[in-house]
């Protein structure tokens, strides 16, 4: 896909929406391998130089998603790398696998999930 102002936009909405779905605070989205490389080095440690590969990379640590526009081929396949990356973010101890892909799947096809809480400590008896 070529990227010019009108699919930036249309980017920048889907995140905000799919954020929304998720309970998460909207990331900073690049679109670009430019606006990578353009990050501070702290950012976009581990994946810098190879993002270009990826459709989508997520930067944990900072909130940041890289969707690799001008590689992805059309509207789906744009839909669902970035849901994809949100439930990086979202869901930060889920690897890839079939409930990552089932949780994908849900983003998707609409589903909202409550804000991230980690547990309670375990109380021995």
């Amino acid at each position: 896909m070529r990227l010019d102002p009108d699919l930036r936009l249309r980017v920048l909405e889907a995140v905000g929406v799919y954020a929304a779905r998720f309970s998460i605070p909207e990331p900073r989205v690049l679109m670009t391998t430019r606006e990578v490389l353009d990050m501070p080095r702290a950012v976009t440690e581990g994946r810098r130089t190879s993002a270009y590969k990826y459709y989508g990379v997520s930067y944990l640590r900072h909130s940041t998603v890289f969707i690799n526009v001008r590689k992805i081929p059309d509207e789906r396949r744009l839909a669902n790398t970035i849901v994809h990356e949100l439930v990086h973010l979202r869901f930060p101890y889920l690897s890839h696998g079939r409930r990552f892909d089932s949780l994908v799947r849900r983003g998707l096809r609409g589903a909202t999930f409550p804000p991230y809480r980690k547990r309670a400590p375990r109380r021995r008896a």
